[in-house]
């Protein structure tokens, strides 16, 4: 999948920087996206404007998603389908990521900037600007299936039919 980097993120991005705790009493996956990132006032406005297609990617460092355990911080991200790619997660933050089907990928070594085209492929990923390839650090599979499904929610209706099917 080619797609093109939107934002450049460095280390410690907290849940509340992704989704502001002022914000909390809206919690609605339907609502929550509109304050993504409401703090990085150009990005958020391009967002609200659909000036950013889905599937575009964030990229961050180190421990991306860290702070409080809210879930609405991954469900912001997903109501706008983008894709996030860092270095290493916060152990919630990815937890709850996989839970609601936001496709997060560490990639520990990544180099890009905004802008930077990438194409993402199954265990690497190509900086089509810099010509630089990086290694994924894959998922377990069992993580990479319910986000695959596109939700623990999704991926326990699938199996659950799967099951009243062989019955």
């Amino acid at each position: 999948m080619k797609t093109k980097v939107v934002l450049k993120l460095g280390d410690d991005i907290s849940t509340d920087a992704i989704y502001p705790g002022r914000f909390m009493a809206t919690v609605l996956p339907t609502e929550t996206p509109q304050y993504a990132f409401i703090d990085y006032k150009e990005f958020n406005t391009k967002l609200i404007s659909k000036q950013i297609p889905a599937n575009s990617v964030i990229v961050a460092d180190n421990n991306f998603g860290c702070g409080s355990s809210r879930e609405q911080a991954a469900s912001t991200l997903k109501g706008w389908e983008l894709i996030i790619v860092a270095k290493n997660y916060a152990r919630i933050f990815l937890q709850n990521s996989c839970n609601l089907g936001l496709r997060t990928i560490i990639c520990p070594i990544i180099e890009a900037k905004e802008n930077d085209e990438l194409e993402i492929k199954v265990t690497e990923i190509i900086n089509l600007t810099s010509g630089k390839k990086f290694a994924i650090e894959p998922l377990p599979k069992a993580r990479q299936d319910i986000i695959d499904a596109g939700g623990l929610i999704a991926y326990t209706r699938k199996k659950l039919l799967e099951k009243a099917t062989v019955h």
